[in-house]
């Protein structure tokens, strides 16, 4: 991690009045937070992910994909947000406006106490309706364990909220993340590889309306190319140096 790096991106979030930031799975991976397919081991290794993760699966097997998720929910909340996590939530009111988005559905960043993030792939704690009628359920423990609930209201089954294999993203949850990555001064790009679309998108068009990008990730990435700095390190690592009080 360059200190030279860290003391440009300082420079550019001291100036900014508006920042955005976008997380990616590098984020929840310091929480021990499996990424999708890592988490297919043991029984889950021998079924495809489409069986486990699409609205056709869970049509042909509801029981076999609410167990899956509810191995994967359990996996979510014995762990805890890190530093990264913290040092976003901590930083959020230094700034007129500060949105979070987030590619993923752990639920972190509101423990660690960040306000409304926009999750854009939806939250792996939270259940709905697999007919759309409008029932949710913000946590597991309002519902019974192993078979799949029904609905309430309609009777169909329940499914968690998260946007599947060939599900469309909400548009109107997809509209707030652009609408902050165009307003913003600055965008912060933190543990993503920039190769899942539309989020890796939300970059590039800001870079497009003249926003400093910042990438915080140990890796090489996608989005590498746009950024006006990037910073080669664990989030965990880098963002408290970042929002260090001077």
């Amino acid at each position: 991690m360059s200190a030279h790096d860290i003391a440009r991106a300082r420079q550019i979030l001291a100036s900014a009045k508006r920042v955005t930031a976008l997380t990616g799975a590098g984020v929840s991976a310091e929480s021990g937070i499996p990424t999708f397919r890592d988490a297919q081991t043991g029984l889950w290794a021998q079924f495809d992910p489409m069986r486990l993760a699409s609205p056709e699966g869970f049509r042909a097997d509801p029981t076999l994909v609410w167990r899956w998720y509810a191995a994967r929910r359990a996996r979510v909340r014995a762990v805890e947000p890190n530093p990264a996590h913290r040092a976003l939530a901590a930083a959020a009111p230094r700034f007129e406006q500060f949105t979070l988005i987030t590619q993923n559905v752990d639920g972190l960043h509101a423990r660690a106490g960040s306000r409304d993030a926009i999750e854009l792939h939806g939250n792996i704690l939270r259940t709905k309706c697999f007919d759309e009628c409008g029932v949710v359920f913000e946590s597991p423990e309002e519902l019974p364990a192993g078979e799949p609930p029904r609905c309430p209201r309609c009777r169909a089954y329940l499914r968690p909220d998260v946007v599947w294999f060939g599900e469309m993203l909400d548009p109107a949850v997809l509209d707030r993340a652009e609408r902050a990555s165009a307003a913003a001064d600055a965008m912060l790009v933190v543990g993503t590889s920039g190769l899942v679309y539309p989020a890796a998108g939300l970059p590039l068009a800001a870079r497009r309306n003249g926003v400093p990008v910042l990438i915080v990730n140990p890796d090489e990435s996608e989005l590498d190319p746009i950024a006006e700095v990037c910073i080669r390190a664990r989030a965990g690592e880098a963002l408290p140096r970042l929002f260090a009080a001077d």
